[in-house]
């Protein structure tokens, strides 16, 4: 049985609750990397990225992460991140699950002069098997294994999550 979690209008509050907590962490930054997991957390990114934008005059870069989800180790994260060394960073994702996705991708980028780097993501599980925490959180949900959680997307926006 499926049930709806966040709908349209509420995943909309997140992000916009989301980008103003990153705007009061990062307030005296110039510019500002956002980079989102491919899929759905780049989704989530690109959208916090804009609304970002409209409530701040601090520069983004916004990057793309291509990361295994499935074997987070299994291959170097892909990432077009020539030149973001010396900022604040933003890792972003959907779901943060078992943490490996989200681990994989701080891997990826604490090889580099990083000012700081921080994680969001929407929806929070709580079932770690990785050293990790999200900074920013839109929503804890507390599920039991065999629950899953989607976060629905339709032409490049978030639309929905639901648990089933």
């Amino acid at each position: 049985m499926e049930s709806t979690i966040l709908n349209n209008h509420q995943v909309r509050q997140k992000i916009h609750r989301l980008a103003y907590q990153i705007f009061e962490e990062h307030q005296d930054e110039h510019t500002l990397v956002i980079a989102g997991v491919k899929g759905n957390g780049y989704i989530l990114a690109t959208e916090i990225n804009t609304f970002f934008k409209s409530i701040c005059e601090i520069n983004t870069i916004l990057l793309e992460l291509d990361i295994n989800k499935s074997q987070p180790f299994s291959r170097d994260v892909i990432c077009a991140d020539q030149g973001v060394e010396n900022f604040a960073l933003v890792l972003v994702d959907d779901v943060l699950n078992r943490g490996g996705t989200l681990i994989a991708a701080v891997h990826h980028f604490i090889k580099k002069p990083m000012k700081k780097i921080k994680t969001l993501v929407l929806i929070d599980r709580n079932h770690r098997s990785f050293p990790v925490a999200a900074d920013f959180v839109g929503m804890s949900l507390a599920t039991t294994m065999q629950e899953h959680v989607e976060v629905r997307s339709e032409n490049g926006i978030l639309t929905e999550v639901v648990l089933y």
